[in-house]
C-alpha cells in the first residue's frame, strides 16, 4: 500500500513542479531511489499510520535501495545513516526508520525547514559488503 501510495505521490509531485519528484542513483547492482519533500503532501491518514509528523515546516526523505542483479529487481535491507544541513551549516542527525510492507523496504527520515531553504544531505549506505556509498543531494522545500 505504501509503495502504491508513494508512487502515485511522486506522480502527482512531476506534475507538480514545485519540488523535486523521485531520483536514482546507480551504484554497481544497485539502484538507490530517494525523494525529499514537505510532509503535507501526504495525507493525514498515511502520515498518521507511519509516524510521521504532517506539518509545513517538516520534510520527510524516503529511501529504498534495489538488487537489479535479481530477477524482479527485489529491495534490500541496508545499514542507513545521515546528515542534513542547510546554507548556514546547521546540522541535523537524520534518523531513519525502517518500513516494511509486504516485499517493499522504505527509510523515512524526517527533516525540519524554514520556507524557502535549501538542505543539503548526506546519506551512508551500506549492505553487506557488497555495498558501501555515500549518497548526496539537495532539495529546496517550501511553506504551504
Amino acid at each position: 500500500m505504501f509503495r502504491a501510495i508513494l508512487s502515485a505521490l511522486i506522480l502527482t509531485l512531476a506534475f507538480i513542479g514545485s519540488v523535486s519528484a523521485e531520483q536514482k542513483q546507480k551504484v554497481g547492482n544497485y539502484d538507490i531511489h530517494y525523494v525529499a519533500l514537505g510532509s503535507t503532501f501526504l495525507t493525514p491518514s498515511i502520515a498518521k499510520s507511519y509516524g510521521i509528523k504532517r506539518s509545513s515546516y517538516t520534510g520527510i526523505i524516503n529511501i529504498s535501495v534495489l538488487d537489479t542483479s535479481q530477477e524482479g529487481n527485489p529491495p534490500v535491507a541496508v545499514e542507513i545513516s545521515g546528515i542534513a544541513n542547510n546554507l548556514l551549516d546547521a546540522r541535523i542527525n537524520l534518523k531513519f526508520r525502517e518500513i516494511r510492507e509486504g516485499d517493499a523496504i522504505y527509510y523515512v527520515a524526517e527533516v525540519p525547514y524554514r520556507d524557502d531553504q535549501e538542505i543539503n544531505f548526506q546519506i551512508a549506505i551500506k549492505h553487506q559488503k557488497k555495498l558501501n556509498t555515500q549518497l548526496t543531494f539537495k532539495q529546496k522545500f517550501y511553506v504551504d
